[in-house]
């Protein structure tokens, strides 16, 4: 694969996302790409035989991909979980059941009642109705074995900011958020659900070091969205990505180089006044795509909106 100085780096930074109808995940998972599709998806080879999505986290980048074959890993088994289930599970029996959770617990149902109901409006939300009735399904589902997908995706939809949270006894503990189960929550989860469970989909569970690559050939391709080393979020506070693990995915992805097996990794060259050298002085020997900033989809970058933040795409092609 074509490296070093036969790339001059982008300089030209990408024009400002506008959102298509891309399929987009019910699991709102720190960091994913949503609102990057635009801009990423045009980067990405035209013919791919097995996609690998080596850090899918909610799904969004794999979902969105045309391939002969995807292949979507995360090393949280939890995410492996919800993915597994919502390929094989029948979007309208999820959905069905998820209203018979709803009703038992006498969650709120906005899509029928509207917010006019629960005395509230969309600005102020629906916390303060279902905080009683959401701890109470908590409580329960963290009182069993916490194998009940349904009331896990319940809790999710109905949690802050459609997030996936666990302490450390292994308890879902995020608090109530201020949506529930609407159309548009709905729609994405119907929507996701049927197109993975038409794609030839393989969902792993590994560490990244872990995955076999040896049956990839010309033409595959690996897409890694790994933490970012130099910003803060749930899956780095307490240093859950480190400056080995960097090291040791550049490697890898030299490695994938080196049999002329394509690849494109998604970081930040610098932010909040942070810089990753070691990122930077690797990416010289490949692209560097240089993408617009001017987006909000992660709790990392509204603390640095008046800061530089530079988000790539580096590519061996």
């Amino acid at each position: 694969m074509k490296s070093g100085s036969f790339y001059a780096q982008s300089k030209n930074k990408s024009p400002k996302p506008a959102m298509n109808d891309y399929v987009k995940s019910p699991l709102n998972y720190t960091g994913g790409k949503t609102k990057l599709l635009p801009q990423i998806l045009p980067l990405f080879p035209r013919q791919i035989g097995t996609f690998v999505d080596l850090f899918c986290g909610g799904g969004n980048v794999g979902i969105n991909v045309r391939a002969e074959q995807i292949i979507y890993n995360d090393s949280d088994p939890t995410v492996k979980r919800l993915l597994e289930f919502l390929k094989n599970t029948p979007a309208d029996a999820i959905e069905s059941e998820i209203d018979r959770i709803i009703s038992g617990y006498g969650l709120s149902d906005s899509r029928s009642f509207g917010y006019e109901k629960y005395n509230c409006d969309s600005s102020s939300g629906l916390a303060d109705f279902n905080k009683d009735k959401y701890l109470a399904l908590r409580k329960d589902f963290n009182s069993s074995d916490r194998q009940n997908t349904f009331q896990l995706l319940t809790l999710i939809i109905y949690g802050f900011n459609n997030q996936i949270r666990f302490n450390k006894k292994g308890e879902f503990n995020l608090p109530a958020g201020k949506r529930d189960f609407n159309n548009m929550i709905r729609s994405n989860l119907k929507v996701f659900s049927k197109t993975l469970s038409r794609q030839n989909a393989q969902i792993l569970g590994k560490d990244f070091r872990k995955i076999d690559t040896t049956p990839l050939n010309e033409q595959a391709f690996v897409y890694c969205d790994p933490p970012y080393l130099i910003t803060t979020a749930t899956y780095n506070e307490r240093g859950g990505w480190t400056e080995s693990d960097e090291k040791d995915l550049l490697k890898m992805l030299d490695e994938l180089n080196n049999r002329t097996i394509r690849f494109a990794l998604s970081n930040v060259m610098e932010h909040n006044g942070k810089q990753n050298h070691l990122l930077s002085d690797w990416a010289e020997k490949y692209k560097i795509n240089y993408l617009n900033y001017s987006y909000n989809n992660s709790n990392y970058h509204s603390s640095a909106k008046k800061h530089t933040t530079k988000e790539v795409l580096i590519t061996n092609y």
